[in-house]
C-alpha cells in the first residue's frame, strides 16, 4: 500500500509575513519557486500514481516545479477560508481579540469572496479528499499539493482525530510529509521535511 505524500506549497509574500492566506490567490516568491524546485529531491524514488492539487496558483506552480504536474485539481484542497481574517496576521487579530487562536476561536464572517468556514467544514472537505485518495493507495503513493492548515486538518482526520487536532501538526512552506500505515493503522511516516 502506498502513502499519502503531503506537499505544502512554497513561500508566498503573505506566508512569509505570516498573514492568513485562504482564498486569495498569490504567486510564489522567488524563494518559494526555489523551495518547490528543491522538492524534486525529496520526491525521488517515490512511485506516485496520482497527484491531487489545490486550485490555487501557488499550489499548482509548486506541483509543476516539483515535477508532479496535476492529475486532478481538487477544490476540496483549497486552504481554510479565513473569512474576515483573510490577509491578517495573528498579531493583528489579537489586537482586537486578545489570546485569539484559530483552532479554538475560529474566524469572523467576511465578504462574498471570503465568507469563512469552521474547522469542522474544513474537516468535511478533508474527509472527501481522503475518501477519493484511499482507494488509489492500492497502486502506489498519492501526492496532495495544498496548504498548511488544510493539510494539518487532513492529517488529523487520517489519524482519526477531530479536525481541530490539526493544531498539533506545524507545517512549513515548501515541505513534504507522508501519511501511511503500520499494522493497518494510520500513522505519520514523515513530517515537515524541508527540501534537500
Amino acid at each position: 500500500m502506498g502513502e499519502l505524500i503531503l506537499v505544502r506549497h512554497g513561500e508566498t509574500e503573505w506566508s512569509r509575513a505570516r498573514r492568513h492566506t485562504g482564498r486569495t490567490d498569490l504567486p510564489l516568491t522567488a524563494q518559494g519557486e526555489k523551495q518547490a524546485r528543491s522538492l524534486r529531491g525529496a520526491l525521488d524514488g517515490r512511485r506516485i500514481v496520482r497527484t491531487l492539487v489545490s486550485p490555487a496558483e501557488r499550489a499548482r506552480r509548486t506541483a509543476e516545479l516539483a515535477g508532479l504536474g496535476a492529475d486532478e485539481v481538487d477544490a476540496d484542497l483549497w486552504e481554510w477560508d479565513y473569512g474576515g481574517y483573510e490577509g491578517m496576521s495573528t498579531a493583528v487579530i489579537r489586537e482586537e481579540r486578545p489570546g485569539w487562536f484559530l483552532w479554538d476561536d475560529g474566524i469572523v464572517p467576511g465578504d462574498a469572496e471570503h465568507p469563512g468556514e469552521t474547522v469542522e467544514q474544513v474537516g468535511e472537505r478533508a474527509d472527501s479528499v481522503l475518501a477519493r485518495a484511499r482507494p488509489l493507495l492500492a497502486d502506489g503513493d498519492v501526492a496532495l499539493v495544498a496548504h498548511g492548515h488544510v493539510l494539518r486538518v487532513l492529517t488529523a482526520r487520517w489519524l482519526g482525530l477531530e479536525p481541530a487536532q490539526g493544531r498539533l501538526f506545524a507545517l512549513g512552506t515548501g515541505t513534504v510529509s507522508a501519511l501511511g500505515t503500520e499494522h493497518e493503522r494510520p500513522v505519520i511516516s514523515a513530517w515537515n521535511v524541508p527540501a534537500p
